[in-house]
C-alpha cells in the first residue's frame, strides 16, 4: 500500500469521522464488484449485505427511542424514506465517496447507476466500521447521518404536502411556475441548516428554514400559504 494511497485513505477516515484499525475493511467498503473482478479483490457486496441490517435496526431504535408519539405505521414510513437509496446517496454526496470509489475499467466506461453503488457503499461503510470496532461506533455514524432526514420525515408524516396545496391552489385559474430556491445554507455537515425561498412567476414569496433541503422548501410552501390566506 503505498504513501498516497494511505493519505486517500487517512482523508476519507476524515469525512467519516472514523479512523480504522483494518484498513483493508475500508478498503474493501469501497471496492466495486467490477474492481473486484478486474483485480482478483473482494468487494463490498458481503459488507453491503450486513451494513442493511445494522441500519435497519440502528435506525428503527432511533425512532422508537425518540419518537414515542408516533405509531408503527408512522415510524415504518419514517424509515423507509431517511434509509432509502435517495437518501443515503446524499449521504455518499456529502463525504464525498465518489472521490474513493474503486471502479473497474468495465464500470467506468459504461457510466452504470452510480446513485445505487454509491448509496450501497455507505451501507458497506457501516458495516466496515462495525467489524473494526463495535455497534456503538456505527450507531454514531448512522445518526449523525440520518438524523435530518428522520427529523424531516417524521415532522410531515400524516400531514399535508404543502408544495402540492399550494401547486394545487395557485394552478385553479391556468399554468402558474413555481420555484424553490435555496438562498443560505449553513451549519457544519452533519448538522447543516437551510433556507428556501418561493417564488410564483419570478415573484418572490415567502421563505423557510429547515434542517433538510425538503424540509426547508415545505415550510416556505406553508408560510406562502398562510399568506395567500390571510
Amino acid at each position: 500500500m503505498d504513501i498516497y494511497y494511505l493519505h486517500r485513505l487517512e482523508n476519507l477516515e476524515k469525512e467519516i469521522g472514523y479512523t480504522f484499525k483494518n484498513k483493508s475493511l475500508l478498503i474493501k467498503a469501497i471496492t466495486h464488484k467490477s474492481y473486484a473482478y478486474e483485480n482478483k479483490a473482494e468487494s463490498y457486496e458481503r459488507l453491503e449485505y450486513l451494513g442493511d441490517s445494522i441500519l435497519e435496526f440502528i435506525s428503527s431504535k432511533y425512532l422508537f427511542t425518540n419518537y414515542s408519539g408516533l405509531s408503527e405505521g408512522e415510524m415504518t414510513k419514517v424509515r423507509a424514506y431517511s434509509v432509502c437509496e435517495d437518501s443515503l446517496y446524499e449521504v455518499a454526496k456529502v463525504h464525498g465517496f465518489i472521490n474513493y470509489l474503486l471502479l473497474g475499467k468495465s464500470e467506468k466506461t459504461s457510466h452504470g447507476n452510480r446513485k445505487a453503488i454509491l448509496a450501497d457503499t455507505v451501507e458497506a461503510i457501516i458495516a466496515a466500521i462495525y467489524l473494526d470496532s463495535n455497534i456503538e461506533e456505527a450507531e454514531k455514524f448512522i445518526i449523525n447521518n440520518i438524523k435530518s432526514q428522520i427529523e424531516f420525515a417524521s415532522s410531515n408524516v400524516g400531514t399535508k404536502d404543502y408544495k402540492t396545496v399550494l401547486q394545487e391552489k395557485l394552478q385553479v385559474n391556468g399554468e402558474v411556475t413555481i420555484k424553490y430556491i435555496i438562498v443560505k445554507e449553513e451549519g457544519p455537515d452533519h448538522d447543516k441548516s437551510f433556507t428556501a425561498e418561493v417564488e410564483i412567476d419570478g415573484k418572490k414569496m415567502e421563505r423557510g428554514i429547515g434542517k433538510s433541503k425538503k424540509g426547508a422548501e415545505m415550510e416556505a410552501a406553508r408560510r406562502t400559504l398562510e399568506l395567500l390566506n390571510s
